[in-house]
């Protein structure tokens, strides 16, 4: 559509809330959107945009609530949003725009006060006015928000009953502040804390939480069924508002498990669901540590995950991802992703709102909020203001077969690389790597893959032919830094043990540390098995709570076994990593 009279319809459509809440008639603003299904709902909201790093910035170190909302908009280093830079986004070929917000920046809740001040409910609703002036569809959520989920997770009962009632509180009064916007106004009730994360160890719960996991998952659905019935208790538009509901831990497989419910609704197919793509971290993530992508197995991994979330859609239920994104890297590979994931968006009817969290030349950021008001990189400004509108033009008929086209064409370029796969009867031992800043890996995860390896790193890997000792290494002095700072993560492999040598044991006898031998440990390393595939020894995992059921050691003595055995090296600086081991029949 034509910038100009995009903004004359924008200014009539501001002046028509205008006048129909003069009236007192707001529920009569966009009334058809009040008889459009949830997966019709979804096709119009299309290409979305978040303003991440914004209204959910808070300091949890030494946190001050109800200062002055520019205060927190500001605080992680973004300037105050304005109209210009919200048009700038819908001008790039962005319709949804998903707002982040810590409400506790505006609520003195250590003390039982659970109400939001009205100035962050004000420069909100301003946030939200700039996307609606622009016709753009509208998500504000609680985000992370000082960790403040964690309690529902503590240890103290109490403190689980204290968590309920300030999200009940909190949810009460966004839902009647905003009750009078029309339906392109969607909520969502928080970000990826709903999962495992109940249970993090936070300032609100010191020592972590207590749930397993199954306890995890039917806190989830009792917490949506609480979110949807007190949001559509409180009347007005919001008696069928669109609901944004959270995936498990917004992860696509644990979503798709079974044990995962969505609540039951007053309202008719008003619900839509919501789960994020990183996948995989080490090239989408934060100071990402591999430079490519665009591999048959990669691109068939994104086409598998996301074609699983058509459970939803076959159920009636409008699917958003609600972030994805390459973060930091610049590389040709990027626009093959994007281009992918947008191809699987417009084939399954998904909204797929890009986590952007305003431009930074060190990391590849995209939005520039400062200057051009627009995407940085024009491969990916191309990209959607042309895919923008083509939707505008063509039928959900011709979207889908244009996005089959672009899928097969996307396979046929990724089977013009190398890559290695292993046949059933290989096994190959490897050392899986990330280093403490996440800017160098290696190969993480269950299966082999060593074209995932960071510029400039070496790795030497081995064939495992059965019993015997092999060693494995990595070399990090050819990488930008010329070293590893620490590592987050590490361990030794073999990939197809677990079905070549079920039962084996890896005894771990030298590791060296720039050549020199390692010798202070934190306990023993067990061995053991994520998946029926591949067999592990970890030599730093601090996601492993209790040891595993299948570990095993030589003399089967587990009490001082450890995932963390190489703790007091983790912030070593590492040139070079070798590890050898007996690798023993049981």
């Amino acid at each position: 559509m034509n910038k100009r009279i995009r903004r004359v319809l924008s200014v009539l459509t501001a002046l028509t809330i205008w006048l129909v809440l003069l009236s007192g008639c707001a529920g009569s603003v966009n009334d058809s959107l009040k008889d459009v299904t949830a997966l019709e709902f979804a096709r119009m909201m299309g290409y979305g945009i978040n303003l991440g790093n914004t209204m959910e910035a808070c300091d949890s170190s030494n946190r001050i609530p109800n200062r002055d909302p520019e205060v927190y908009e500001t605080m992680w280093g973004n300037p105050v949003t304005t109209q210009e830079m919200i048009t700038g986004m819908r001008d790039a070929g962005f319709t949804t725009l998903r707002i982040p917000v810590a409400w506790t920046n505006a609520m003195d809740f250590e003390i039982g006060d659970f109400t939001i001040n009205e100035a962050y409910l004000d420069r909100v609703e301003e946030i939200i006015n700039y996307a609606l002036n622009e016709d753009m569809y509208v998500i504000i959520n609680n985000h992370w928000d000082h960790g403040w989920w964690s309690m529902f997770g503590h240890p103290d009962l109490a403190w689980r009953d204290f968590a309920m009632q300030m999200f009940v509180a909190m949810w009460t009064q966004i839902a009647h502040r905003y009750e009078h916007f029309d339906h392109r106004l969607i909520f969502e009730p928080s970000n990826e804390e709903w999962g495992n994360r109940f249970n993090d160890r936070t300032p609100f719960s010191r020592t972590g939480g207590t749930l397993t996991e199954d306890e995890c998952y039917l806190l989830l659905t009792e917490l949506s069924q609480v979110f949807v019935d007190l949001v559509r208790d409180t009347g007005g538009n919001n008696e069928n508002r669109f609901l944004l509901m959270k995936g498990y831990n917004t992860d696509v497989r644990m979503t798709v498990d079974p044990r995962f419910k969505l609540p039951t609704d007053s309202a008719d197919s008003r619900l839509l669901l919501s789960v994020h793509y990183y996948t995989p971290w080490s090239y989408c993530g934060d100071t990402s540590g591999v430079g490519s992508w665009g591999r048959t197995s990669e691109v068939e991994e994104m086409n598998e995950l996301l074609g699983s979330l058509t459970k939803f859609t076959d159920m009636g239920y409008g699917v958003v991802l609600g972030e994805w994104g390459v973060l930091d890297n610049e590389g040709p590979d990027r626009l093959k992703f994007f281009t992918n994931f947008l191809d699987n968006s417009d084939l399954h009817g998904f909204v797929p709102i890009l986590w952007d969290t305003g431009y930074d030349p060190m990391h590849g950021r995209l939005f520039d909020r400062n200057d051009t008001l627009t995407i940085v990189a024009e491969d990916i400004l191309n990209l959607f203001r042309t895919r923008s509108a083509a939707r505008d033009e063509k039928s959900v008929e011709e979207i889908k077969e244009a996005a089959q086209q672009s899928m097969a064409h996307n396979l046929e370029l990724a089977s013009q690389r190398v890559e290695t796969v292993l046949t059933a009867d290989e096994a190959v031992a490897w050392i899986m790597f990330v280093d403490g800043e996440w800017g160098i890996q290696y190969s993480v995860g269950d299966r082999y893959q060593p074209e995932q390896i960071a510029d400039g790193m070496t790795a030497t890997d081995v064939e495992v032919t059965g019993e015997g000792t092999y060693t494995v290494s990595l070399d990090f002095t050819g990488t930008s830094a010329g070293f590893a700072d620490g590592f987050e993560f590490s361990a030794v492999a073999v990939m197809n043990g677990e079905i070549l040598f079920p039962g084996f044991i890896m005894d771990i006898t030298e590791i060296l540390i720039n050549g020199e031998p390692a010798t202070d440990f934190e306990g023993i390393p067990y061995t053991t098995n994520d998946n029926p595939v591949t067999t592990r020894v970890n030599l730093f995992n601090g996601w492993v709570g209790d040891i595993p059921a299948e570990a095993r050691v030589l003399g089967g003595d587990l009490s001082n076994a450890s995932p963390v055995f190489l703790e007091n090296y983790r912030l070593s600086r590492i040139e070079t990593l070798s590890i050898t081991f007996n690798y023993i029949a049981p």
